[in-house]
């Protein structure tokens, strides 16, 4: 691949996190029946940060879960039991999920996450949270909060680094 542009450094990240969850709480009513879920992998670190400006902000702390959603993409083989995917350590029947990633595309992984939250339980309403959208959806879904929009080709790709995983905080683009 070859790298095109950076599109967000550490500060960028970082303002883009805070101003998502400002969003969030202005948008709910309270942050009383808020859990945050984040898809494995780095939108579970997304879901920790909003957690943690969310608490900065409001002095209250909103439960934080993960999603593996890979048994339940509709373009994977069904080679797995879709048992014990979640590690959601809280009830969601009621509740106000705010459901988190780091890039939205074509949505059919947001799609996976729905049916995986569906499958635990009745939310009173999910909400979508995503550092960038790419456009392209292939299905009708489309994020509440974005920290950037991006359009990109179909032959670019965007790299989300968080530096829980990767060392460093940045997105970039690049070009297959």
């Amino acid at each position: 691949m070859k790298f095109k542009a950076s599109l967000f450094d550490e500060n960028a990240v970082s303002r883009a996190i805070v101003r998502i969850a400002h969003e969030i709480i202005e948008k709910n009513e309270s942050v009383d029946s808020l859990c945050i879920v984040g898809i494995k992998t780095r939108g579970v670190y997304i879901a920790d940060r909003l957690a943690e400006a969310i608490y900065k902000i409001e002095n209250k702390k909103v439960a934080v879960g993960s999603l593996d959603v890979s048994q339940f993409r509709d373009d994977l083989d069904e080679l797995f039991s879709r048992e014990n995917v979640q590690e959601l350590n809280f009830p969601i029947t009621g509740k106000s999920i705010i459901l988190t990633d780091d890039v939205i595309y074509t949505g059919r992984t947001v799609r996976a996450a729905l049916d995986a939250i569906l499958s635990k339980g009745r939310a009173s309403k999910i909400q979508l949270a995503v550092l960038v959208d790419r456009g392209h959806r292939e299905l009708p879904i489309r994020a509440d909060y974005v920290g950037k929009n991006v359009p990109t080709s179909r032959s670019e790709v965007i790299k989300v680094n968080l530096k829980e995983i990767d060392g460093s905080d940045s997105v970039e683009l690049f070009e297959r």
